[in-house]
């Protein structure tokens, strides 16, 4: 699962346990500019192909963890409960999308989308 908090202009997405161990990844850090959509979307994180496994781990129906080479792009997973998944499209960014589980999709997603409108 993952944390996120925003900061000013930014957005932090903390890995938690050992997911950062999965995921090769503990913290990512974005601005939120670099935010074009947020959507809850569970369909995302379910199936068992998510694209070519760059660094991570990808145990189908337990856990997707990592970096993805999907659909032309750079994809960045962590997910174990797909009903619990956001997935954040980024512009001028190194992953052109963020999949991952957190607490509350509904209110992470208003979060995000209200610090969206402030900037």
């Amino acid at each position: 699962m993952v944390q996120i908090s925003i900061e000013g202009d930014r957005v932090h997405f903390d890995v938690e346990g050992l997911d950062k161990f999965w995921a090769f990844r503990s913290h990512l850090d974005i601005p939120l500019a670099h935010i074009s959509a947020v959507q809850i979307d569970a369909e995302a994180a379910r199936g068992w192909w998510h694209g070519l496994r760059i660094m991570g781990s990808n145990i189908p129906g337990v856990l997707t963890a990592g970096t993805f080479y999907q659909d032309g792009g750079i994809v960045f997973y962590d997910v174990h409960d797909p009903e619990r998944t956001i997935v954040l499209e980024l512009e001028h960014e190194t992953y052109k999308r963020l999949v991952v589980e957190v607490e509350d999709p509904q209110k992470t997603r208003t979060l995000i989308e209200k610090a969206l409108k402030g900037t």
